[in-house]
């Protein structure tokens, strides 16, 4: 057992260079699977946990809690918390499994496939009007934004005039300058107070959406059906995450794969191959900086033979677990007949994303719908050239022009 705690690291977590492997990452799991460090933003400093194994003890031992760090001003990333105290990204069990047991209902493998048709729609349309105004195009703003938060919305059935607001607000959540903390907390509230009204609207007229189903989700017998609150702040933590990682992963992989022809060519010859190789794609992209929500150990914990005291601040890192060489041989390697093995790009645990089936359905129709529709799709630009997003917790381009 340790006399004595390593040294706190300084780890900003802000680079940017296109999707390469964060260096200060990399350093920091190669020295060892857990360490200390210190985030931009918060109180204390943090236990940075790297190792595939260690990731999946912290994230499914309950004596470590998110709950706990409730009305604490924990290390972060962002100047604003980006999540609700009351959401099911914080709580623990038992609260947690009731608000997640209703969110799965909304996508139970039957339900996500009957939702496919609705998102091949989407992803159609979206391509027809690319094809229509013709090249040059940005595969940013004509699919990897639109998709996902028109299918999110469209399953929550938000009215489309209040489409575009709900995705501002949602922006503003994910910035990392200090000078957005009071604009971040305006959206956050604002978010919170639009599915406020719409949540009892929707008791009172339910449809098949996916409020509706929450709402009228069955309860185990001693348990209390959700709250309109809590129904809010599920909607709110759905549509954070619809216009997160699928809006990234979509511009990410058409990155990838636009310049990797051998890549490329593989999948458009056989685009049955797509959801195979989304596995690895899905583990291999950094596609957000640095860590997400901590957690708060309850009791003194070893983990990978470090000693974490009670009160203490843990954060994971489910990048640096993708990249474990003990799980992934040749980790820093992309490769798309890599063996398929679970990967944590949707988290684990307790805390792994309910909505990663719609996910992986909106990416699978966004890249089978690019081969197959555009076979011969190319960057209208130099890869050099490429924006890449330096202003929040995303790893994404800001533009991916192409043409064909």
């Amino acid at each position: 057992m340790p006399s004595q705690d390593p040294p706190v690291l300084t780890c900003p977590f802000d680079f940017s260079d296109a999707l390469d492997y964060d260096p200060s990452l990399a350093d920091l799991a190669s020295s060892g699977p857990v360490s200390r460090i210190r985030l931009p933003y918060g109180e204390a400093g943090a236990w940075l946990v790297t190792s595939f194994a260690g990731v999946r003890q912290v994230t499914c031992d309950p004596r470590f809690s998110r709950a706990a760090i409730v009305g604490r001003d924990y290390p972060r990333m962002t100047p604003e918390p980006i999540v609700s105290p009351e959401s099911v990204n914080v709580a623990d069990p038992p609260h947690a499994t009731r608000l997640r047991q209703a969110a799965a209902l909304a996508f139970t493998r039957d339900r996500v496939a009957a939702m496919r048709p609705a998102v091949e729609r989407v992803v159609a349309d979206l391509l027809t009007a690319m094809e229509a105004a013709g090249p040059p195009a940005d595969l940013v703003t004509r699919l990897a934004v639109p998709l996902p938060h028109l299918t999110i919305c469209e399953l929550l059935d938000v009215p489309e005039a209040d489409r575009d607001t709900l995705r501002d607000h949602t922006l503003r959540l994910l910035a990392t300058d200090p000078e957005t903390r009071k604009h971040a907390a305006g959206a956050k509230a604002a978010l919170r107070a639009y599915f406020a009204a719409l949540v009892p609207e929707r008791r009172r007229h339910p449809g098949t959406d996916l409020l509706s189903t929450m709402a009228g989700a069955p309860v185990a017998e001693g348990q209390e059906p959700l709250s309109d609150d809590e129904l809010a702040v599920l909607a709110v933590t759905l549509i954070l995450s619809g216009n997160d990682t699928a809006t990234c992963q979509i511009a990410d992989i058409a990155y990838l794969l636009l310049t990797r022809p051998t890549e490329r060519a593989a999948l458009t010859r056989e685009p049955a191959r797509v959801p195979a190789a989304l596995e690895e794609l899905l583990r291999y992209i950094p596609f957000r900086k640095g860590v997400g929500i901590p957690r708060i150990a309850l009791e003194d914990t070893q983990v990978e033979g470090t000693l974490i005291r009670a009160g203490d601040y843990v954060h994971v890192s489910y990048l640096a677990a993708n990249r474990d060489p003990a799980v992934f041989p040749d980790p820093h390697a992309l490769d798309l007949d890599r063996p398929t093995r679970p990967h944590m790009t949707f988290g684990w645990g307790g805390h792994h994303c309910v909505a990663a089936p719609l996910a992986r359905a909106e990416l699978d129709a966004a890249i089978t719908g690019l081969l197959t529709r555009f076979p011969d799709l190319r960057l209208a630009t130099s890869p050099a050239d490429i924006r890449w997003d330096t202003q929040t917790i995303r790893r994404w381009p800001l533009s991916l022009p192409v043409t064909w």
